[in-house]
């Protein structure tokens, strides 16, 4: 049976998102997320708090501030012939909540897999929402400094095992594992974990994988964030290679080629 490819498109409603051309504001987000939609996103990823590395986080009321407005005019538009499929890139469970209230269902992106928050996964699983786990040390603010792995694919899966675990507990009945590349990882790790892991398949979730335009990319060419989308999709190539269903991504259109070539490559 042919892998089905799933294609999570990136809007960052902050000002501090390390590329600048996927941030946007209330005004601009759901132009946005329909322009992503038009290009052939399967899902769309609202953040509303920066995670990039060293990053202090907003408090809840402001990271609600940022995301209620979007999601108000999302929810107005769901009963035309709009219907985006909306991710909600958060690890506290109280956004979930009262994002619940005005849209309904959505995926859960939550970059601490419950760590962060203890009623996250208990809300989840009692919404019944899809969620997407990442591996993460410490926060956004110290996990650079929380990078010793003996076998950095060994741990991560380990990692999963143990989540897997969690979520049964919690009632989550459908989630995907990220691998959390940029979170707790130096350069030459992330190209560690990217060779291995097809490691993780075993593990019987699907894989999604958010390495576009970051630093792993950037840093080992010496460019910027806006030169990265070349280097971009053949990271994302790899990546479906060794096992990925998901790519999280800022451009869309780019990654859905990317997906169809590898698929014609796969038959």
């Amino acid at each position: 049976m042919e892998r089905k490819i799933h294609i999570m498109g990136i809007v960052n409603l902050n000002g501090d998102s390390f590329y600048a051309s996927s941030r946007a504001d209330s005004a601009t987000a759901v132009l946005r997320v329909r322009q992503m939609w038009a290009d052939g996103a399967d899902v769309v990823d609202l953040g509303a708090c920066s995670t990039r590395p060293g990053s202090a986080q907003p408090s809840q009321e402001e990271e609600w501030a940022r995301l209620e407005p979007v999601l108000t005019q999302l929810a107005d538009e769901r009963g035309s012939s709009f219907h985006p499929a909306i991710s909600i890139d958060t690890y506290r469970s109280g956004i979930v909540r009262r994002a619940f209230d005005i849209i309904g269902p959505f995926m859960v992106n939550d970059i601490s897999a419950g760590a962060m928050d203890s009623e996250m996964l208990e809300t989840v699983g009692r919404l019944g929402l899809p969620y997407v786990a990442m591996h993460m040390r410490g926060t956004p603010e110290t996990m650079q400094q929380l990078t010793s792995y003996e076998d950095i694919v060994a741990e991560v899966k380990a990692y999963f095992e143990d989540f897997a675990s969690k979520a049964r507990e919690a009632g989550i009945r459908e989630w995907i594992l990220d691998p959390g590349f940029g979170f707790a990882k130096t350069l030459k790790q992330n190209y560690e974990l990217l060779g291995g892991m097809d490691r993780l398949l075993s593990l019987e979730h699907p894989i999604l994988v958010g390495v576009s335009r970051k630093s792993m990319i950037y840093k080992l060419f010496e460019i910027t964030p806006e030169e990265s989308l070349p280097a971009t999709q053949v990271v994302h190539l790899a990546a479906l290679e060794r096992g990925a269903s998901w790519l999280r991504v800022h451009d869309v259109a780019e990654a859905v080629r990317t997906a169809r070539l590898f698929s014609l490559l796969s038959r």
